[in-house]
């Protein structure tokens, strides 16, 4: 959709439901329709549903159906939802895919949304949404308010923050 912002979805934290039951986090359904909706976001929005994975159980084939669909998109701002394990591997591979003339920006959660006020992900999807509209041309991941080039950011467990390197 010409003049849209695209959201590809594929799973991560950001989408995980819980068990009550039994504790266990699962995928069902993308939360993030609620969560426009309940942002009373006035944007152009396109989501799509490429996959519901955990990113730890990622491998190339879905790291390419993610380039070919960044590729094949009408919209130079795309947004993708993504575990935060190998966020950043996918997006150094994003950024080797010559997609100069688009902004593309990954994001996502380290607590699900469906755990309600605790979750992170509606603070990373608005600041998604305000980034991809604002930064030039390129690939970014943005967690807990910041946006990181893929060669100057990593994971840091301990801290269970998104940090640069350098």
């Amino acid at each position: 959709m010409e003049g849209s912002i695209q959201i590809f979805i594929t799973g991560g934290t950001f989408d995980k439901s819980y068990n009550y039951k039994d504790g266990d986090l699962y995928f069902k359904n993308t939360h993030l329709p609620e969560m426009l909706k309940r942002s009373r976001c006035r944007l152009n929005v396109d989501f799509e549903t490429l996959m519901m994975i955990d990113s730890l159980e990622m491998n190339e084939s879905h790291i390419e159906k993610i380039i070919s669909k960044c590729k094949s998109s009408s919209s130079d701002k795309i947004i993708i939802t993504h575990g935060t394990d190998r966020i950043v591997q996918t997006a150094k591979k994003l950024e080797k895919a010559d997609l100069n003339e688009k902004t593309i920006i990954l994001t996502g959660a380290m607590i699900p949304y469906a755990f309600g006020s605790s979750s992170d992900g509606f603070f990373n999807l608005g600041c998604a949404l305000s980034f991809v509209q604002s930064l030039p041309n390129g690939i970014y991941i943005t967690m807990q308010g910041q946006y990181f080039s893929p060669n100057n950011v990593k994971k840091n467990k301990e801290k269970g923050v998104f940090e640069k390197i350098n």
